[in-house]
């Protein structure tokens, strides 16, 4: 009876086998991508450049879909109205706006709505009802009927009352 001969070994036996990245069947549908002529993607904010200042933001907010820039203009204005002493940011792909102790909410277009969070979400009166990190929360809104004006503006006030995100710490 015949037997195997043993393998050798070589260093390149020795490397561990790298993955190759397997493609997608037709059965298995396609990987969805960003909506092309937005900034939007899903699930994700913009690529838009980090920048101080309030031109960085309104380019920001131009870039987004029709939809989503309706709803982004009226929380700005909303926020320029509550807030007189208004600075405003583009951080991590979205609008972030504040009074001088810090970044205290953002405004972000996204895939389907546009989200409002609140760095200290928890401590607003009432909690607004989207959860997004231990201390924040926010509100997804798809459209601008969705916007409650005054509520909004209270919570706006109300984080802006607040030490912000970049405050600096006495």
């Amino acid at each position: 009876m015949p037997t195997a001969k043993p393998r050798k070994t070589t260093k390149a036996a020795k490397k561990p086998a790298t993955r190759k990245t397997a493609k997608r069947t037709a059965a298995q549908g396609r990987v969805a991508k960003p909506i092309a002529d937005s900034g939007a993607k899903p699930g994700k904010a913009s690529a838009a450049k980090a920048e101080v200042g309030d031109k960085p933001v309104f380019a920001y907010i131009k870039s987004l879909p029709k939809t989503q820039r309706a709803i982004a203009e009226r929380i700005d204005a909303i926020a320029a109205k509550a807030l007189p002493d208004l600075q405003r940011s583009v951080k991590w792909g979205m609008a972030f706006y504040g009074v001088g102790n810090g970044w205290s909410f953002s405004c972000g277009g996204f895939a389907d709505h546009v989200k409002v969070t609140f760095l200290h979400g928890t401590a607003l009166t009432p909690v607004p009802p989207v959860g997004t990190a231990k201390y924040t929360r926010g509100i997804d809104l798809a459209s601008v009927a969705d916007i409650d004006d005054a509520q909004l503006a209270s919570w706006m006030k109300q984080a802006s009352s607040r030490p912000g995100l970049g405050a600096k710490k006495r």
